[in-house]
């Protein structure tokens, strides 16, 4: 990408935080990043960068194009970031050596008297996870201050209620010094454990109104009383809390596999987002375009994008997360069933009720979900899902903004490109812009190596993956008329069978009789009326038309005569370069290797040490072993010993200008 192209592109980049990932032609992720700021994280890979990294450059010069996606937080940013970097092992991104994760993850165990401890891992073992956190040192002070809060146990006995009232176990030096209330010994109840975990619950999910305002009476209380440190230890007490970070959007543990979509429309297209997760994480993200052909409304192109994207990405997510019902396929019969907020902390998020008679629209705090067959169709109300349907409609509508945005820019807006070629189409008269240009040239010296080469401009640029060259076979010595006529019937007959279309343009190198060679074929072709075609000659420029004596003279200093010249240039630079190796190869073949014992890489390393044939016969034996090797130095000093006899050397004194360059 170039710094002309990000310029254009920028104004439709968010402020917002987020990630952003560096995409080549071929649709590989090179590098994810996370940023604060999208725009300006993104501005600082281009324009004038005096100590850029090379790598760095190496890297936006590869790059085809940017997506990226915009999250609540920088933390989020960060997790997301962390997450596509090990589902996609980018190029050019450190990869970490362990496969220790970097976050971290509150577990409230499954068991009788619960639990509480960090992990680095989840697993489905009904345990609740919370998380995951970026900073340990800052969650270890919450559970701290938590287990000081509500004296939770730590110890990994067995308290089954059998256990207890075998009197098993005694009480730990945990009890003695007030961090446990000793449940393992029936001094605390389960029911009394479990309304403490219920708090602590809340405070992880953030919901800590009630601690905060316990922990604030209690530092006023201490400082009423002038015990000024215990009130200090209240205040950084309820510092922790209010820099505490809650739940993530883009990794959750509570949410295994699921897809997310969300689709936002105007009246010519839709966009539809994509978020798949899996494992609580957010993997991958796309957004999808439909065009609108009829009138088609949201629930049918919402349907068609779920289907299409599911079977693109390949995924088997049990469950689909939409803005509204979608009936999809594979739902033989579907049954809507209305969901509601469990009151119970410990139960799932949504609880199934009863199924719904008919179809008025759900309270504001249900969830509507279609079972049936293997996939669940959900649209949430409250709750983790809903939040993932919101980050997944808030890109996709940033998404119809920057189209909307771009569109605006280039309404009555021509690129440099544009405007060149309609230029050069307003000169030559032709009846359309010529976005794409192709250009003929001969190259000989004196007959030898007769080739040609077609260079291919598309939008005013040069397209290198579609250049040709060609080695002339019906020609005999120095004819380019002939010559031109043979490639140029080559190249369209071959466009013609393949079925890839004409250029708008034709150029051909040379005067009169050059352009009239090339109208040859093209009138065999039956092409003649089917493209422009101009020849340029080199004295002075002069443009001409077939079956047109008098020559067309455009402004030396028009944008559109230097794109001719440009390519005309081109395909004299190709030409030549094609040449020189065919000149370069035939002089090895006919010179050296025609010894009996020298090969081709023999006689290749000879002239490129030696420039010449006449020099490698001038040269001493113990030179021509150095480069050569004893045995075929023997054969060269035997073959030249022989040939000696025949009379002087008739080398050519220029044959240094064929040996190879380098």
């Amino acid at each position: 990408m170039t710094n002309d192209q990000f310029k254009a592109f920028s104004p439709t980049i968010p402020t917002d935080p987020g990630i952003y990932k560096f995409i080549d032609t071929e649709g590989v992720i090179l590098y994810v990043g996370k940023a604060k700021n999208l725009r300006n994280r993104l501005s600082s890979y281009f324009g004038e960068k005096k100590y850029q990294l090379a790598k760095t450059k190496v890297l936006v010069r590869h790059a085809h194009h940017i997506e990226f996606m915009i999250v609540e937080t920088e933390q989020d940013a960060l997790l997301l970031e962390n997450t596509l970097i090990k589902k996609h092992q980018p190029r050019y991104n450190v990869m970490l050596k362990d496969e220790k994760s970097p976050l971290i993850y509150v577990c409230i165990k499954a068991e009788r008297f619960p639990r509480v401890f960090l992990t680095r891992k989840t697993f489905r073992d009904g345990s609740t996870y919370f998380g995951p956190y970026l900073h340990k040192f800052r969650v270890e002070q919450i559970i701290e201050l938590v287990r000081k809060l509500f004296q939770l146990r730590t110890c990994t006995l067995h308290l089954s209620q059998e256990n207890i009232d075998k009197q098993k176990f005694k009480p730990c030096l945990e009890y003695h010094i007030k961090n446990c209330a000793a449940p393992c010994v029936g001094f605390e109840s389960e029911s009394s454990y479990n309304r403490k975990i219920e708090q602590i619950k809340n405070i992880l999910k953030g919901n800590f109104a009630a601690v905060k305002s316990h922990l604030k009476d209690e530092m006023q209380r201490f400082a009423e009383n002038m015990q000024f440190e215990q009130a200090q230890q209240m205040k950084e007490k309820l510092t922790l809390f209010e820099d505490y970070q809650g739940k993530s959007t883009v990794v959750n543990p509570n949410i295994r596999d699921v897809d997310v979509f969300a689709i936002a429309d105007d009246e010519k297209e839709a966009f539809v987002n994509y978020l798949k997760v899996v494992n609580g994480a957010i993997i991958n993200t796309y957004t999808l375009t439909l065009t609108k052909n009829l009138d088609e409304d949201r629930e049918t192109l919402l349907t068609y994008a779920v289907q299409n994207l599911r079977e693109r990405f390949q995924s088997d997510a049990p469950e689909v997360i939409v803005p509204f019902p979608v009936v999809l396929p594979e739902h033989v019969d579907t049954t809507v069933q209305r969901i509601s907020k469990s009151v119970d902390p410990d139960a799932p998020d949504v609880l199934r009720i009863s199924k719904s008679v008919n179809n008025e629209a759900p309270a504001t705090d249900l969830e509507i979900r279609s079972t049936s067959g293997t996939v669940v169709v959900t649209v949430p109300k409250i709750g983790d899902k809903k939040k993932l349907l919101e980050l997944s409609e808030k890109n996709v509508q940033y998404h119809l903004l920057q189209k909307k945005k771009q569109a605006a820019s280039q309404t009555g807006k021509q690129t440099n490109a544009e405007r060149i070629l309609r230029t050069l189409q307003a000169d030559l008269h032709m009846e359309e812009a010529p976005f794409w240009i192709e250009c003929f040239d001969n190259s000989n010296l004196q007959g030898t190596n007769p080739v040609s080469s077609c260079v291919v401009f598309k939008n005013a640029k040069p397209a290198k993956r579609d250049y040709r060259h060609y080695n002339v076979k019906s020609v005999e010595g120095p004819n380019d008329f002939a010559s031109m006529e043979e490639v140029v019937f080559r190249r369209y007959k071959r466009l013609l069978v393949e079925g890839q279309g004409l250029p708008q343009l034709v150029i051909i190198d040379g005067g009169k009789g050059q352009l009239s060679a090339a109208m040859k074929s093209l009138r065999a072709l039956g092409l003649e009326d089917k493209m422009t075609v101009i020849g340029i000659a080199k004295r002075l420029e002069e443009i001409f038309f077939p079956d047109d004596p008098v020559p067309a003279l455009i402004n030396k200093k028009s944008e559109s005569l230097k794109l001719i010249q440009q390519a005309r240039n081109e395909a004299h630079r190709f030409g030549i370069t094609f040449h020189r190796n065919q000149r370069s190869k035939n002089f090895i073949k006919t010179g050296l290797t025609e010894i009996p014992g020298i090969g081709a890489k023999t006689a290749e390393k000879l002239l490129q040490h030696f420039g010449s044939l006449a020099r490698v016969r001038a040269a001493a034996a113990e030179e021509v072993e150095k480069v050569a090797g004893k045995a075929a130095a023997g054969k060269l000093m035997q073959y030249f010993s022989e040939m000696s006899g025949d009379g002087p050397s008739t080398e050519d004194q220029d044959s240094s200008l064929y040996a190879p360059e380098g």
